[in-house]
């Protein structure tokens, strides 16, 4: 089976790759640049340069495999949601094409509210263009990535953190070595078919108040969280760079927890994953900080 892989040095595309050369097989990863492959995985990987905004370039990676790994890229524009729309174009296109017959999809907890949740509205149409392919698709509606905190380090070290989100929401953390683990799983197992979805909600679900107490016992330094205005976060992005569509997309994902959101899949021994919060911070954040 060839299997196919976007984003390999995302936060999960970085694991699955490695996961998946573990279980004995050569995946194709698709990469913007080759020199980004890291050196050690050259001889156990099919490297091949494609934009998974450019239909052609993914339809030209991807021919002769039998699943892949999709992950919409990272909104680079002032238009996210066209962003995302040229990432489903090249998928769909890619899956019509070359008969790819498995799709997994990195989605989001939030992305089954389909309208009003910022740019994980380009996630949400990025599930129903696939839907519509007719062919073996899971849907993975991840949680909130421990690694999100690696863009909020100086804020971290300062030991003040913001949020627009109720300090006393629960929401799903997880660590995305444990998504890869999930998805390896999925692309490995042949028995499974048609659509389905597969929440991965992390270990528990955590307020911003524990997670800033958590962070405090790690650390060993007071981390405080305070809530603060949409309008005034949204002045924040815009005064670092960030177009005021941009800016709004970002924030409307924050509507997910605001809203009192319920995900479609609730937790259970099949959406629970095991890497804590405070593992991955020994491991991953203190080391970077």
């Amino acid at each position: 089976m060839r299997i196919a892989v976007t984003t390999p040095q995302g936060n999960v595309g970085r694991h699955l790759v490695r996961m998946l050369i573990r279980a004995g097989v050569r995946p194709v990863v698709l990469t913007r640049h080759l020199g980004d492959v890291p050196r050690d995985l050259g001889e156990h990987v099919e490297s091949v340069e494609a934009d998974s905004r450019e239909p052609s370039q993914v339809i030209s990676a991807t021919v002769g495999v039998d699943a892949i790994y999709w992950v919409d890229p990272p909104a680079e524009s002032a238009d996210p949601l066209e962003d995302y729309g040229r990432a489903t174009e090249a998928i769909v296109a890619a899956v019509e094409t070359n008969r790819i017959g498995r799709v997994v999809f990195q989605s989001s907890i939030g992305a089954e509210k389909r309208h009003g949740a910022g740019e994980i509205d380009g996630l949400a149409a990025t599930e129903v263009a696939l839907d519509a392919c007719g062919v073996d698709v899971t849907h993975l509606r991840c949680g909130y990535f421990f690694t999100n905190l690696l863009y909020e380090a100086e804020s971290v070290k300062s030991g003040q953190l913001q949020t627009v989100q109720p300090l006393d929401a629960r929401m799903s953390w997880v660590a995305p070595r444990d998504i890869a683990e999930v998805a390896a799983l999925i692309l490995l197992n042949r028995k499974w078919g048609g659509r389905r979805v597969q929440a991965v909600h992390g270990p528990e679900d955590l307020t911003w108040v524990q997670v800033a107490g958590i962070l405090t016992d790690e650390l060993e330094r007071d981390v405080r969280v305070e809530r603060i205005p949409v309008e005034q976060m949204r002045t924040q992005y815009i005064q670092v760079g960030m177009p005021p569509t941009m800016a709004d997309a970002v924030l409307g994902m924050s509507t997910v927890v605001r809203d009192g959101f319920v995900p479609e899949q609730a937790r259970s021994i099949v959406t629970t994953t095991p890497s804590t919060l405070r593992s991955w911070i020994r491991e991953e954040l203190i080391p970077g900080l």
